[in-house]
């Protein structure tokens, strides 16, 4: 097992959106509803890889693209709020999401940010036990909310 992070340059434009709409491929209301954010993430980061390379990187295993985080550093030093970290469907459950976020959060914290925030859903359970995993604490739970409904916050 070879595990890397890599820049977003070193893979073409569509690879953001196509692990999104991957990760997320277990419901399709996901897609739906959010399929014009993942081109515009995706849009953003090739069109600033100067932003791209200190505010997300690509996880991979052997090669293989299987995951990405990006985070969004405007707020900081008061706090930094991850916004996409996903993992490819065939491999949710070995750790590699852990792993992941891990290696976000130590980048993050090199800049002497005070709080990282996170928003996921009710219906993303292993996103949850992950954040929970590495000392986030929810927040805010927002019912009837039609967008993110859990705030998760960890404090450094």
């Amino acid at each position: 097992m070879s595990i890397e992070f890599k820049k977003v340059g070193d893979f073409s434009r569509g690879i953001l959106f196509e692990l999104l709409r991957d990760s997320y491929s277990f419901n399709c209301n996901y897609e739906q509803k959010c399929s014009s954010d993942w081109h515009d993430c995706d849009d953003f980061f090739f069109d600033n890889l100067h932003i791209a390379d200190k505010c997300c990187f690509i996880t991979t295993l052997n090669n293989e693209a299987i995951g990405f985080v990006c985070w969004d550093p405007r707020n900081m030093p008061e706090y930094v709020e991850i916004g996409h970290n996903c993992i490819l469907q065939r491999y949710k459950g070995n750790g590699y999401g852990k792993i992941q976020l891990k290696e976000a959060l130590n980048r993050i914290a090199q800049n002497d940010v005070k709080k990282i925030i996170v928003k996921t859903n009710d219906d993303l359970i292993h996103a949850q036990r992950n954040y929970e995993s590495v000392g986030f604490t929810k927040s805010e739970k927002r019912e009837n909310s039609k967008s993110w409904n859990i705030d998760y916050e960890l404090y450094l």
